[in-house]
């Protein structure tokens, strides 16, 4: 994700969130608090998902390496010559 886009977007559900509370109560003072809350929550809930993806990501991987232990012949990758054009070629 892009850092500022996010940062944005989470200012902006803050604004609309504190406005609407501050509409609806009418206490600047709690809509604040209440503002700081639901910033806390949305902090945790990123974070959340961060970890979240890295979870699955990382066992992803760890069933890729078993299978590929698994077979009994080491993965084979296609090697093409090398061409002139190379710069290390010259």
């Amino acid at each position: 994700m892009y850092a500022p886009r996010v940062f944005v977007s989470m200012l902006g559900a803050l604004a609309v969130f504190a406005i609407a509370t501050y509409w609806l109560g009418g206490s600047l003072s709690s809509a604040l608090f209440k503002t700081a809350i639901c910033a806390v929550l949305l902090q945790a809930g990123y974070f959340g998902g961060v970890l979240y993806l890295v979870w699955k990501e990382s066992r992803s991987r760890n069933v890729n390496k078993n299978a590929s232990a698994r077979s009994e012949e080491p993965e084979k990758l296609p090697v093409s010559p090398f061409k002139g054009s190379e710069p290390f070629n010259r």
